[in-house]
């Protein structure tokens, strides 16, 4: 039973889902078969492009006579349990529910610290970027009114230049008046 078990799973894992269940269907044996062992048949297919195709057959326990052979895929049968058992099955589930719990609460104690230092880093990062900002700006605004004062103080210059040149053109037009006349 044990070489039987090991063939199945070795064929099993060399061929197809839709092979295996085609062959659960077909339980005749086939003229052309490869091998043959005990209630497993493997047959070989045509050759595909990319390698041997082989179909896997396993016979029913009809025709393999075998009916006294133990079901592999049958559970074991439950035991009874105490309630003693039941009780500290219980609390074993009751305790690591708990030190799950605690497990959480201090996985989310961790995150929350982290989360307030981000906020505090970005929070200082921002009043940082305010101040820098502010005083970018009064600097500019500084340059501005140095630059404005300059300015008026250049105009101030030409309106007196202009004011000196146009006493001296009234000068001399009263000069050449009172020559002339």
């Amino acid at each position: 039973m044990t070489s039987t078990v090991s063939a199945y799973t070795d064929k099993i894992k060399e061929m197809s889902m839709l092979s295996l269940l085609c062959s659960c269907f077909y339980t005749q044996p086939h003229p052309n078969s490869l091998y043959q062992h005990g209630d497993l048949e493997v047959k070989g297919l045509n050759k595909r492009a990319s390698g041997q195709a082989f179909e896997l057959i396993l016979k029913d326990f009809d025709q393999s006579g075998d009916r006294n052979q133990p079901q592999l895929l049958s559970s074991p049968p439950k035991k009874d349990m105490s309630l003693e058992e039941l009780q500290k099955r219980l609390e074993a589930a009751e305790e690591r529910r708990k030190s799950q719990e605690a497990l959480v609460l201090k996985q989310l104690a961790e995150k929350r610290e982290h989360v307030q230092e981000v906020l505090y880093k970005a929070r200082e990062e921002n009043n940082n970027f305010s101040k820098k900002t502010e005083e970018k700006l009064f600097q500019k605004m500084e340059v501005s009114k140095e630059n404005r004062e300059a300015h008026l103080n250049a105009l101030k210059q030409r309106l007196r230049k202009k004011e000196v040149h146009a006493a001296e053109v009234r000068r001399n037009k009263e000069r050449q008046a009172d020559l002339s006349g």
